[in-house]
């Protein structure tokens, strides 16, 4: 995967994605290099809807012999833990995926992150805002009503650049004070409304410990670690087109390396089947399951301890159609290749429970006959699956 000569394949694009990737390759984009990348938040475990945006962030990569990097987007270190981050790695080894290079967080950049705050406070496009939180709500305005200016807003870039070091110093408490973009407070998309780039949080971090009290907003991350790592096609869920125009806008306004494009797709929802994880955490917080992994749960450590293959979830997830709307897929759907995969790999064994003493007296004494049979019934002459602990399903 680590291939930078990406070319088109012989078989034709299989989404709107790899369309888009193909037309890029052809007109010499990005100098024919494909660079995607997974980026979960640390927060919980990856479920089933996690396992289709890694096979096909993964899957393109490896489909124009790209690259993909594995991302943690650990922009808030209250509601994430090692423990995630450790879990998350095995299940992408687990898949049968690889990324490129070293294991890479935004935490990682946020030295880099807070320069660029910096920018674009001199650039007259930040400031650093006094309100409340629920002051900040209701200047924020409705989707059918607009915002108002913060009073802040007009906040000369020296004044606001000495509040972000003293925020940043831990001289101010949480919600105190924010450091925001200054874009459109009109703006009929709700996210250009002078979003937050920067909060208070006096919180140690997994990552970096306790050398930052205010962290990056998911949204002034996102972008600035795609430029950063010269990702060519950002694919995200279909529920970040909205947060497109302001990605476009910090790419814009920084002084980033690359100008990366974000492509959004819609998320695999499957009925009957939950799949939030702030609700998955709260069956495991209150004990209704005995964890992340119990088989129960739709997560991807879940399915592996209740027998599912790696190919099974694979070929489910390369079945699903890449659109730009939202569906949902039967359950059905997904058992039906869980099946097929346990038939064609899956070895076959006769226990004998109960046995009954037989004794056989026309038979030499000493003598042993061995007589085998095949492990699986269509494959009578050919290769068999080996029967080991782990066919055993």
């Amino acid at each position: 995967m680590s291939n930078n000569d990406a070319s088109t394949t012989n078989t034709p694009p299989t989404n709107f994605i790899h369309q888009i990737i193909e037309q890029d390759i052809q007109e010499g984009r990005n100098g024919g290099k494909v660079v995607t990348r997974f980026p979960p938040e640390p927060n919980g475990y990856l479920h089933i809807g996690h396992a289709k945006s890694i096979c096909l962030n993964f899957g393109t990569a490896e489909k124009y012999n790209g690259e993909c990097n594995l991302r943690f987007d650990d922009t808030n270190p209250s509601k994430e833990d090692q423990e995630y981050v450790d879990a998350i790695k095995e299940d992408v080894q687990w898949l049968g995926f690889k990324w490129a290079g070293e294991v890479r967080y935004a935490s990682d950049y946020f030295d880099q992150f807070y320069a660029w705050a910096q920018h674009l406070i001199r650039n007259g496009n930040a400031y650093v805002c006094d309100l409340s939180p629920e002051e900040a709500s209701e200047y924020r305005g409705w989707a059918t009503k607009p915002g108002k200016n913060s009073p802040f807003r007009e906040r000369s870039a020296e004044e606001s650049l000495d509040l972000l070091e003293r925020m940043k110093q831990g001289e101010f408490e949480e919600g105190s004070r924010v450091l925001r973009a200054k874009i459109d407070m009109t703006s009929s998309n709700m996210n250009m409304r002078d979003p937050i780039l920067y909060r208070i949080r006096k919180q140690s971090h997994h990552q970096t410990g306790d050398k930052w009290c205010i962290y990056p907003n998911y949204d002034f991350a996102h972008g600035q670690e795609d430029a950063i790592e010269g990702v060519t096609h950002s694919i995200c869920t279909l529920e970040f087109a909205d947060h497109r125009p302001l990605y476009e806008w910090f790419i814009e306004n920084l002084p980033v390396p690359s100008k990366p494009r974000q492509y959004e797709f819609g998320r695999l929802n499957i009925n009957y089947t939950v799949t939030s994880k702030r609700k998955l955490k709260q069956l495991v917080d209150e004990g209704v399951v005995s964890g992340w992994n119990d088989p129960r749960m739709p997560t991807i450590s879940g399915m592996r301890r209740r027998g599912y293959s790696a190919q099974a979830v694979r070929n489910f997830c390369d079945s699903l159609a890449v659109a730009k709307t939202d569906g949902v897929v039967d359950m059905a759907q997904f058992e039906f290749f869980v099946r097929e995969d346990l038939n064609e790999n899956s070895a076959r064994a006769m226990c004998v429970l109960n046995p009954l003493k037989v004794t056989i007296t026309n038979f030499p004494e000493g003598e042993v006959e061995m007589m085998t049979a095949p492990a699986h019934p269509q494959r009578n002459g050919q290769p068999q699956p080996a029967i080991h602990p782990g066919n055993l399903y």
